[in-house]
């Protein structure tokens, strides 16, 4: 699995099932600043927040914005309602490894949406700060759920001038992360046994 994070809360996820070859976009929405993908071709879309401000996304892919669980192309999509009517976190499980994606969330999460995420593989998480989860809020919801993998995602960039920089986030967590890298190649046997892991992929 090919995990590249592409600013704000949008991810690009790349894997085989079954001999195929599946892209999966999670937010690929248009930011008000800096640099992004103008379209891209997809067999899978996720919104947590709707689909209204999206680049094109051509390939006919399957696109999820609402609750609900399906399977496509071998990819387990438990999608989970957020705080608000128009706001999903989604749960995927392929490869054997289970990824959660907390969106642009700010306020912690309610016992029934903590039961999807608790325990995940990897966890792709906002740090940067007000509209998704200060460092502190989202140490403390790292802290119940426990992942092997944190993924900051939402900090500071181009995409986001007034996002806080991801520095504060790892100083409140107080795991030193892996070397910055674009892509994460990942296999269910290269996930930590013991110590949790902290990757920041740069956009």
């Amino acid at each position: 699995m090919h995990i590249s994070w592409l600013g704000g809360t949008a991810l690009k996820i790349q894997t085989k099932t079954s001999g195929e070859d599946v892209s999966l976009f999670i937010d690929p929405y248009t930011p008000k600043d800096g640099d992004f993908l103008k379209s891209t071709t997809a067999n899978i879309v996720l919104y947590t927040q709707g689909s209204k401000g999206s680049i094109p996304v051509s390939g006919k892919p399957f696109a999820l914005e609402t609750a609900g669980e399906c399977e496509v192309k071998n990819v387990l999509i438990h999608s989970v309602q957020g705080h608000t009517e128009k706001q999903c976190f989604f749960r995927l499980d392929l490869e054997g490894i289970s990824l959660g994606h907390l969106g642009l969330c700010g306020t912690p999460l309610n016992p029934e949406q903590l039961e999807a995420f608790v325990g995940v593989d990897i966890l792709c998480i906002p740090v940067g700060g007000e509209p998704g989860f200060t460092a502190e809020k989202a140490s403390a919801c790292i802290q119940k759920i426990e992942p092997r993998v944190v993924i900051p995602i939402a900090y500071l960039s181009d995409n986001d001038p007034n996002a806080t920089p991801v520095e504060s986030f790892i100083k409140e967590i107080g795991v030193p992360p892996q070397d910055a890298e674009k892509k994460l190649v990942i296999k269910k046997k290269d996930l930590p046994q013991e110590d949790m892991q902290v990757i920041v992929l740069t956009k």
